[in-house]
């Protein structure tokens, strides 16, 4: 049956398109509309209890029932699950996507997110402190990442979950007004998974309502 995705055009949106994709789920688009407030009503409260998007229902999941799931990280460890793909079965190579998994949901995320919201502030006496405090722990972060792709494809070994929930995040380097060729190893890793198929449908599913 098919799962249900609730998003908008995000870079939480994104990592999810991208992963069901990838894993070949049929899956139909709801847009909740967060610039109008949608994410706010009490039926999606019901799904994402904080209100947040992404969210999923799969009518058929653990034993046949239907399960809803909310927060990105979560969504790509069911799906992944779920399809049987992009998530390790060995202990060790589990740990290391979810290393990398738990690296972008704490900090590349939150960090270039600020950025997002300071950078669009109309007094610059406002957005001078923010963004210098959050650029740099963005430019850290891309720099952490920079160095392990230097010596790796992905980020845990295989293409994993983790690349998707980071790539959605990378996506979006030119609000984050980070220039990739400062970070060669990443803008490398970016053209690879950006030139797949599978990746590329994902980017290019409507997650904003028709104009």
């Amino acid at each position: 049956m098919t799962i249900q995705l609730y998003a908008f055009d995000t870079p939480n949106g994104r990592k999810i398109s991208v992963a069901l994709e990838e894993m070949q789920l049929p899956y139909a688009v709801h847009v909740v509309d967060i610039t109008a407030g949608e994410q706010m009503a009490p039926e999606f409260l019901r799904i994402s209890p904080n209100n947040k998007i992404p969210a999923i229902v799969d009518p058929e999941g653990p034993d046949g029932q239907s399960i809803s799931v909310f927060e990105s990280g979560a969504i790509l460890m069911y799906l992944a699950e779920k399809s049987g793909r992009f998530l390790p079965a060995d202990v060790r190579g589990r740990t290391a996507v979810m290393e990398w998994l738990m690296f972008q949901m704490s900090g590349f995320g939150p960090a270039p997110g600020q950025v997002h919201h300071f950078v669009a502030l109309a007094s610059e006496e406002d957005r001078r402190y923010g963004l210098s405090r959050f650029m740099a722990e963005t430019r850290r972060l891309y720099g952490v990442m920079d160095r392990w792709l230097a010596e790796h494809a992905y980020f845990a070994g295989e293409l994993s979950i983790a690349d998707f929930a980071i790539l959605g995040w990378v996506w979006r380097h030119p609000r984050h007004q980070v220039d990739l060729q400062d970070f060669v190893h990443v803008q490398r890793w970016y053209k690879v998974l950006m030139a797949r198929p599978a990746v590329a449908r994902g980017f290019a599913v409507a997650l904003r309502p028709a104009a």
